[in-house]
């Protein structure tokens, strides 16, 4: 398993061995939101970086999953329609969204790393 990047949206972001990158939403994301009830997956499609791509909706309220970068959304997580619980239960892992091509690789890389999320997230709620 490769590095997680993470975007100011709280999602996170997991390059794969073919080079596709996995999304999901942020420990720190799903614990905002409550229980998970309802998972609307993107099309596949193309979708610009900041394009609502999918939504998720907990007991509340809804929220957002926006495209990380630029690129070909290829698979959804068929799991999250029958079992939208596991963006709680393994947000990290088996909750993931949906995996893309990005139209630029390497932009993977300027996304925030694991500390810079952190900080992130720390001057947020002292703010």
């Amino acid at each position: 398993m490769s590095e997680l990047r993470f975007t100011e949206d709280h999602e996170w972001l997991r390059t794969e061995a073919d080079g596709s990158v996995t999304v999901g939403i942020t420990a720190f994301a799903q614990n905002a939101l409550g229980d998970v009830v309802f998972v609307q997956l993107p099309e596949l499609q193309a979708y610009e970086k900041g394009a609502e791509a999918a939504t998720v909706e907990s007991v509340k309220a809804a929220s957002g999953v926006y495209m990380p970068l630029d690129g070909d959304v290829l698979e959804t997580n068929p799991a999250l329609e029958e079992a939208p619980e596991l963006v709680n239960e393994d947000p990290l892992g088996e909750g993931w969204f949906f995996r893309f091509q990005p139209s630029d690789a390497s932009a993977v890389a300027k996304l925030l790393d694991q500390d810079a999320y952190d900080r992130f997230i720390k001057a947020q709620a002292e703010a």
